[in-house]
């Protein structure tokens, strides 16, 4: 998932949620804050991609942690999570934090003694307080080791044009959209042959932002968990499935086929290349800041399916930092209620700690950018909604890339739907997976 964390410019203030959560934090800092600075000085190197909001919050942890420099080290995706892997394997050369995508918890659970276990630092006393299915994703099997503090969840909805879906003479209110689309993937599929038949212009951005999600809803994803701890690549069970749905999309020439992050595709939110895309929460940001200047021409609507989740990352500490403390305080500041509240209202990630989702700063959050789409309860709903969390393997970040390549093939007109497209998005598969 190569996405971006954007963040606008407005911060909300924090309701009642420090009344709810985190009253008391094991290493003695509470909020996280302190009224004296460390014995020495202290820099921290926290890495991350996009914009987890940590440009805004920045100056306020150092200011109220006298002595402590963050250092923030932002790269790409990929590249962060192929990065941390090798300093991992060097045993030098991590960052004190480093923030690891849901699509990659398999993989670095499996090395779970190269990282600080948060429970020994007292963090088992959060557990209540998230989704969870959030905290049981960073947990062993034993529940004895937990390496991971999650941020945030994508809870998964449409954002949609409504100017544009006007202009087609296309119902575009939120109840209506929801109704046409919330049905199936195929209900989708018939609201969006009407706009492209009305306009001559594309429904959606690009098919593999539909995969992603649709894939999200299947019983198993890329891969199944074996009772010796091994996975097994599954791709003719939720895969297939969503591969074909995304070759319906495909061939109903509903995609703009614009590569997501390029620019092109920022382009495209404001020239209105495209009417929708799946949106989980944190897409948000990245829309405005893309195209501020189509501030109140979108809105959000229900996903069509049974909802889902797409991303949402957690804060880890790699064994050989040299300030494992400090880095922990860090961490434990990072997820108090008043910093993801306002990392939500900065950036549109949703909090991980479903007793958040109750504070007026979320609840009563409407967005005027999105038509004043109550975004807190709508994105809250779909996290809530989630009983449990499909099984993502070792290798399930280099398996997608692969099934992807595969599908922006289709976009590109290299490879034809049908058979022949799916025994090569399973021979890439395979190929990642060993």
């Amino acid at each position: 998932m190569k996405w971006s964390r954007s963040r606008t410019a407005a911060i909300f203030a924090v309701g009642t949620a420090s009344a709810l959560l985190l009253t008391a934090c094991s290493s003695g800092t509470k909020s996280g804050t302190s009224t004296s600075g460390p014995a020495k000085a202290v820099t921290l190197t926290v890495a991350y991609w996009g914009d987890f909001g940590l440009k805004t919050l920045k100056p306020k942890y150092e200011a109220a942690n006298p002595g402590v420099t963050l250092k923030l080290s932002e790269g790409e995706y990929n590249a962060q999570h192929e990065n941390l892997q090798q300093k991992l394997i060097a045993g030098s050369g991590a960052p004190d934090v480093a923030a690891v995508d849901e699509g990659f918890v398999v993989q670095f659970s499996h090395e779970a003694g190269s990282f600080i276990n948060l429970l020994d630092h007292g963090f088992g006393q959060y557990e209540t307080k998230y989704l969870p299915w959030k905290w049981n994703q960073m947990l062993s099997a034993d529940k004895k080791v937990n390496i991971g503090a999650g941020t945030d969840v994508g809870g998964l909805a449409m954002c949609y044009r409504k100017d544009l879906l006007d202009a087609a003479g296309i119902p575009s209110d939120r109840e209506s959209v929801g109704t046409a689309i919330g049905a199936s993937w195929d209900d989708f599929i018939t609201m969006g042959k009407a706009y492209v038949a009305k306009t001559g212009k594309k429904f959606i951005d690009n098919a593999t932002n539909v995969f992603n999600p649709i894939l999200g809803q299947q019983a198993v994803g890329f891969f199944a968990a074996q009772p010796d701890g091994t996975d097994k690549l599954a791709m003719d069970g939720g895969p297939k499935v969503a591969f074909e749905e995304t070759e319906k999309i495909i061939d109903a020439g509903l995609s703009a086929g614009v590569a997501s992050y390029s620019p092109e595709w920022d382009a495209a939110f404001t020239n209105g290349d495209f009417a929708m895309l799946a949106c989980p929460a944190w897409m948000m940001g990245h829309i405005r800041d893309t195209a501020p200047t189509t501030a109140g021409k979108w809105d959000i609507a229900d996903i069509p399916g049974p909802g889902g989740n797409w991303g949402g990352s957690f804060w880890t500490i790699p064994a050989q930092g040299k300030n494992i403390d400090a880095a922990y305080k860090l961490v434990e500041w990072l997820i108090q209620p008043a910093q993801q509240i306002e990392i939500f209202n900065t950036v549109g990630n949703l909090p991980s700690q479903k007793a958040l989702y109750d504070d007026p700063g979320i609840k009563d959050k409407k967005d005027p950018f999105f038509n004043n789409a109550p975004i807190g309860v709508i994105f809250a709903k779909t996290a809530n909604d989630i009983k449990t969390t499909q099984y993502l393997g070792a290798k399930n970040g280099p398996v997608r890339v692969a099934v992807e390549n595969v599908i922006n093939d289709i976009q590109a007109g290299n490879v034809k739907t049908g058979a022949d497209a799916w025994a090569k998005a399973v021979a890439g598969a395979e190929a990642a997976a060993k």
